[in-house]
C-alpha cells in the first residue's frame, strides 16, 4: 500500500510542480534586439575569378571539369574540380581549352557565372 501512494503522489504533484514554473510571457520584448544574428561566412556565396583548362564537359548534367590556379581570394590552391555551367556556356567549351572564369562557391556548390576562352 505505501509504494501504491507514492506512485499516486508522484504522478499528481510531477505536473503541478512542472506548470508551477511556467509563467506567463505577457509584456517580454520578442524583437531579438541585442542578439548577435551575424551570418556565418563560410555559409555564405563567395565569389570568386580564376583561369585554368578545361578537363571535360558534361551537357547532360550541367557541369564542366576545370584544372584551374590558385584563387587567391577564396585562399584555394590550385586544383580540379567541377562546376555547375549554363546550357549555353557549356556549347562554347571543348577539352583542352584555356579559360579564364568567375564563379559563385556555397559549401560544397560551385557555379560558373561567366566563362571565356583564352
Amino acid at each position: 500500500m505505501n509504494i501504491m501512494s507514492i506512485t499516486l503522489a508522484t504522478l499528481f504533484l510531477v505536473p503541478a510542480a512542472y506548470a508551477a514554473d511556467k509563467k506567463p510571457m505577457d509584456g517580454m520584448p520578442m524583437d531579438h534586439k541585442g542578439m548577435n544574428m551575424q551570418m556565418d561566412h563560410k555559409s555564405a556565396a563567395q565569389t570568386a575569378t580564376a583561369t585554368g583548362t578545361i578537363k571535360k564537359v558534361n551537357t547532360e548534367s550541367g557541369t564542366v571539369t576545370i584544372a584551374h590556379g590558385p584563387v587567391k581570394a577564396l585562399g584555394w590552391p590550385a586544383m580540379t574540380m567541377g562546376f555547375k555551367a549554363k546550357p549555353d556556356q557549356l556549347q562554347k567549351l571543348k577539352e583542352g581549352d584555356k579559360v579564364q572564369f568567375d564563379f559563385s562557391s556555397q559549401g560544397m556548390d560551385s557555379t560558373v557565372t561567366r566563362i571565356e576562352k583564352q
